[in-house]
Formats: C-alpha cells, structure tokens, sequence
C-alpha cells in the first residue's frame, strides 16, 4: 500500500469507520437514556425482548385478575352485610314467635304480634332483595318484599389469576330466606291454644319457611360466604406481591443502568470529538503532497 497516495486515504478509512462505530454505540446509548430500557424491542435482544413480553402478559392478566376479584369481593362483602342484616332480623322474629306460641297472649295482643311478625318477614325479604352487587345477587329474590317474584340467586365464578382458573361461589336456593307468613301459620287466631300450638310448631320447624330451617341457613351462609371472602382477600393479597415480584424480575431483565449509561454517554462524546478531529486530520494528509509539486 503507497503510504503517500492521493487514491486511497487510509488514514480517514480508519478514522472514519471509528467514528461510525463511535455513531452506532452512541445511537444505542442515546435510545438507553430516553427509553429507560437495555432491551426496548427485539432488535436490542431477541431472546430477553421475547421473555419480557411473556412476562408483561403475565402481568395484564394478574392485574386484570385483581379486578375481577374486587368485583367478587364486592358482592360478597354486600351479600354478607344482607346476612348480618338477617340474622339481626331472624332474633326478633324469634321473640315475637316466644310471644305467638304462649296461649295467654290472646285477642287483639295476638293480631298485634302476628302483624309484627309479617312486618319482620317484610323486612327480612327487603333485605334478600336488596343484596345486589353490580345487578348479580347470591341470595336471590323473595317473594315476602317489593311485591317480587321468589327467585333462586345466581352461581358466580370469577377469575383468580392469569391462567384463568377460578374461585365458584354457590347462590341460594329459591325462598331460602322466605318465612311463612302469619295467615298461613296460624288461619284462626282467636282459638288461642290451638293458634299457640301451630306458632310452636313452626318455631320447632326445619321445613321450608320456617324459622328453625331459615335460621340455620342464614348461619350457614354466613360462615359460607365469611370463607369466600377471606380467600379473595388472600388471593388479592398474593396477586399484589406476584405483581411486585414480576415487575421486578422485568425490571432486571430489560431496564437500562442510567448510572452506567450517563458515564457511557460521555465517555462516547469525548470519542465523537475526537474522532471527528481524527479524521478532520487525515484528510489533510492528501493536501500536504500537493506542497511536492510547488
């Protein structure tokens, strides 16, 4: 190679394709520092890009688990809140059957306490109905209350976490909470002991509308639904850490070290300098032969 040609200037070829390669690394830097990112697509690193967004997936469906969870749990804390309700409801229904099913209480003491007893069933049907969550309900509907028609409530699943299993909850049977009504306990109140009899009966009963059957399935549903929603505060608990945990798994494997990128930045700058000056030299070197010629 002729160290003094005016053809080829090796000299600028070396200083420029390092001042490239000074372009090229400072490019990536720069797309470091303003994305926040080692690995911003998969150009940067196939295999970690390919892995981060699986990993991003992942934490959509956990997110959007969480959500449906809330929801869940909304109903759930509604429905359990109609319960207490109930069960506050089912101990005066109690007293007032005491009094129904003692044959001194006669005449206008008993029509009083039979009305007191519609009205408790009233409210305990209110109550059924207006345990709604976001228009679904577990405890169905009663007949006793707003003049609705008895319904069954509704099974709800819901999604627990991103590969989609589920946590079932189980709604009540139809009239679960419907108590007999007065009339239909006891038609004739002025015999007073047989009328007493019938109110005893039904306070001992386990049969569909009467108390003893609906007190037991208030307890149950209660302790039923109390465990569901612990386990969806649990679930919600565990999703929340599981997030923490992925994002900063994601964080290691794609985040850039600004630190580390900053000192980088300028160290490339200084090279960009001086490789500009480098070849800003070397293309010189061609004019100094022409000083040959003078």
């Amino acid at each position: 190679m002729a160290a003094n040609s005016v053809m080829t200037n090796y000299g600028a070829m070396v200083a420029l394709q390092s001042l490239n390669r000074t372009a090229d690394e400072m490019s990536t830097t720069q797309k470091r520092v303003s994305t926040g990112l080692r690995v911003a697509d998969a150009k940067d690193d196939g295999a970690a890009f390919a892995v981060a967004q699986k990993v991003r997936g992942d934490v959509a469906g956990v997110t959007s688990a969480n959500e449906q969870l809330g929801n869940a749990k909304g109903l759930l804390d509604t429905t359990l809140a109609g319960l207490t309700q109930i069960g506050s409801a089912l101990k005066d229904v109690k007293s007032v059957m005491i009094k129904l099913a003692d044959d001194n209480v006669t005449g206008d003491d008993r029509l009083n306490y039979m009305k007191q007893y519609d009205q408790l069933a009233k409210q305990i049907g209110q109550y059924v109905n207006d345990a709604t969550y976001n228009g679904k309900t577990l405890l169905g509907t009663s007949a006793n209350a707003d003049g609705a028609t008895v319904g069954a409530g509704t099974d709800f699943n819901v999604v627990r976490n991103e590969k989609g299993d589920t946590y079932s909850f189980s709604g009540q049977a139809s009239g679960a909470f419907d108590l007999t009504l007065a009339d239909d306990v006891d038609a004739d109140p002025t015999d007073a002991a047989a009328a007493a009899a019938l109110w005893k009966t039904a306070l001992a009963g386990n049969a569909a509308g009467d108390f003893g059957g609906i007190e037991a399935q208030t307890n149950l549903a209660m302790a039923t639904y109390g465990n569901d929603s612990r386990a969806i505060d649990s679930q919600i608990a565990y999703n929340k850490d599981k997030l923490d945990a992925l994002s900063g798994g994601l964080g290691a494997l794609i985040d850039a070290d600004l630190a580390k990128e900053s000192a980088r930045m300028q160290s490339l700058q200084i090279r960009q300098q001086l490789g500009t000056q480098s070849l800003s030299t070397a293309n010189q070197a061609p004019q100094a032969l022409m000083k040959l010629f003078q």
